[in-house]
């Protein structure tokens, strides 16, 4: 069923000039736009310091969801979908392995950071995003659909981990708020 719907996922690419041009803009400034605007929300005016918290938490998930992948990549080496001849491919090969992508993880853990946060109408937002983001890594070629939800399952155990261990209002985060 992954193939499958990787398949299905990745048919246009390559016969769809206007759709490819997208998800090629997508799949390339996706994650640094998400980031960027993450850090425009440092100087929001309402909630100063919860979304200031936020910003940090989602931050930190991404660094910590990224790294968590490194150390699946050791143990899962799975082929990319190009290379088992799945999807036809729009961007160059990539010389690491397929399980999980690092584009969704890093996409979801900004938006899994904000949901834990209750911020909802970024979180809505960062969402539609990084649900981009994720359609344009199976869109190009580059991941199949288990790859994605992987980045997803990282993200998330990341975003609970930062939430249990760095609190709002505690001293770290009371001099990471108030002096930056």
């Amino acid at each position: 069923m992954d193939q499958t719907i990787t398949q299905w996922l990745n048919s246009p690419a390559g016969h769809t000039p206007v759709l490819d041009g997208i998800m090629l803009t997508v799949t390339s400034f996706g994650v640094p736009l998400m980031i960027v605007a993450v850090i425009g929300q440092w100087w929001s005016k309402a909630d100063r310091l919860h979304v200031r918290h936020t910003c940090v938490s989602a931050g930190l998930t991404f660094l910590i969801g990224l790294g968590l992948n490194q150390i699946i990549l050791l143990f899962v080496q799975r082929i990319r979908p190009y290379d088992a001849d799945i999807t036809h491919l729009l961007v160059p090969p990539s010389a690491d392995w397929s399980f999980p992508s690092d584009h969704a993880t890093a996409s979801l853990a900004i938006v899994a950071a904000f949901a834990l946060h209750g911020l909802a109408r970024r979180t809505i937002l960062l969402g539609l995003m990084a649900f981009f983001v994720c359609w344009s890594r199976i869109y190009v070629g580059t991941h199949y659909v288990s790859d994605v939800i992987g980045g997803g399952v990282t993200a998330l155990l990341a975003a609970l981990a930062v939430a249990v261990f760095y609190r709002e209002g505690s001293k770290i985060d009371r001099f990471v708020t108030r002096v930056f």
